[in-house]
């Protein structure tokens, strides 16, 4: 039977609050305090987490934390904005970070957001961490449940007992025990679906209640479904499927997998795109795809 969880980013960080602010801040004698509400009038994220945090040296603070499936060319943008929205809420001076989950490109990530306009300055710096250079080992040894989900996608963590110490983990703890839906998902993108399924015991339709899951298939649809509407039912199907195709690629596979559309645009025949799209979800590299193509 498929498994609800709530795995929002305010749950994960409720796990662990102290531990959690540490490792984001690096402040070694941080607490964390009550997590806040980050609605701000027109802007309402659940990604976007408020904590109010103390530390001998720098007093009280807040802590916001953005966490991304993939990084997006706004979000440096998007940080000064909330950072500055928060501080205003609450008066308090914000530490901003911004966690990416997957890697979607081999470009430096922006650390900051800067403008200037007639020699009048924005600036908004901020901390960016990569899970994919994370090494795993500091999740299994230190106490940082929150984490323990995305152990596949860290470094070193693509190891079949790996994952399935993560499992045990989170298995063996009421609280934590929820959250395999999202362990599972991520196992998908380092091995094949069916060790997962042998890993986890379960039927792997339970990846579907993974909100991973769901905004990556929502992603998908919406671009399909806005391009279909203008192009006619079969048109705008073949469209979806190319939008989905496109989507689990650059997740999966980074620049290489885009490289592949080209040549799967020249697909007309809608049960063999619906059987790539299917194949990305199984295969393990980027070769054995361009096998089936």
């Amino acid at each position: 039977m498929s498994k609800r969880a709530d795995v929002s980013t305010k749950k994960l960080i409720s796990l662990a609050p102290d531990n959690w602010v540490r490792w984001v801040t690096k402040i070694p004698d941080v607490i964390a305090g009550e997590i806040l509400s980050s609605e701000f009038q027109w802007i309402s994220r659940e990604s976007d987490v408020l904590v109010r945090a103390t530390s001998l040296e720098y007093g009280e603070f807040l802590v916001l934390n953005e966490l991304q499936l993939r990084y997006q060319s706004q979000m440096p943008r998007r940080m000064r904005a909330y950072s500055a929205l928060a501080e205003e809420k609450y008066n308090l001076p914000t530490y901003p970070v911004l966690i990416n989950i997957l890697k979607t490109t081999n470009e430096p990530i922006p650390t900051s957001f800067e403008s200037n306009i007639a020699g009048l300055r924005s600036l908004q710096d901020y901390r960016v961490i990569n899970l994919w250079e994370v090494d795993v080992n500091i999740v299994l040894e230190q106490p940082l449940p929150s984490l323990l989900p995305f152990v596949p996608i860290l470094r070193g963590g693509e190891n079949e007992s790996i994952i399935r110490e993560a499992l045990r983990i989170l298995r063996a703890d009421e609280q934590l025990n929820q959250l395999e839906t999202v362990l599972a998902f991520f196992a998908t993108f380092v091995l094949e679906s069916a060790l997962v399924q042998e890993i986890m015991r379960w039927d792997m339709a339970v990846l579907r209640e993974s909100p991973w899951y769901q905004e990556i298939l929502r992603e998908g649809e919406a671009r399909g479904e806005a391009r279909g509407e203008a192009r006619g039912e079969e048109r705008g199907r073949r469209e979806e499927l190319f939008s989905g195709i496109e989507l689990a690629l650059e997740i999966k596979f980074g620049n290489a997998g885009s490289e592949l559309m080209p040549n799967i645009s020249q697909i007309s025949d809608l049960q063999r795109l619906k059987a790539i799209q299917q194949a990305i979800k199984t295969v393990n590299t980027i070769e054995e795809l361009q096998q089936l193509l």
